[in-house]
């Protein structure tokens, strides 16, 4: 674990690959120390409708699902940590945002195939 999911505004793409996206989330995401390299799962998601303020154009929300049992120092650390992945890029007229899930683990299914 984690599930990092990116969501973006598809306007975006005229100024970064969303492979860099996914990129700089998933090294973070390594970067925290949280979690086995091999359990990372990022991924990303385009927006073509969205409304957001008047004054900002783009926005990236990234939400990371992860497993039950870390603290909230913890969770802290690494939004921080994506955070600083994303403000990278250098964009301007876009609103940022991280999301640390917990994972209810009883309800969490997973197979390997």
């Amino acid at each position: 674990m984690p599930h990092c999911v990116i969501e973006y505004s598809k306007n975006l793409q005229k100024i970064v690959e969303p492979s860099n996206l996914i990129s700089a989330v998933h090294q973070a995401a390594i970067g925290s120390d949280l979690f086995d390299t091999n359990d990372i799962r990022t991924r990303a998601m385009v927006f073509e409708d969205f409304q957001i303020r008047a004054d900002k154009h783009h926005f990236i929300h990234v939400t990371l699902r992860i497993m039950t049992g870390r603290t909230n120092a913890q969770k802290t650390q690494l939004s921080q940590k994506v955070l600083a992945a994303l403000k990278t890029f250098n964009f301007s007229s876009i609103i940022l945002s991280v999301e640390i899930r917990d994972i209810d683990q009883p309800t969490y299914a997973k197979e390997t195939l």
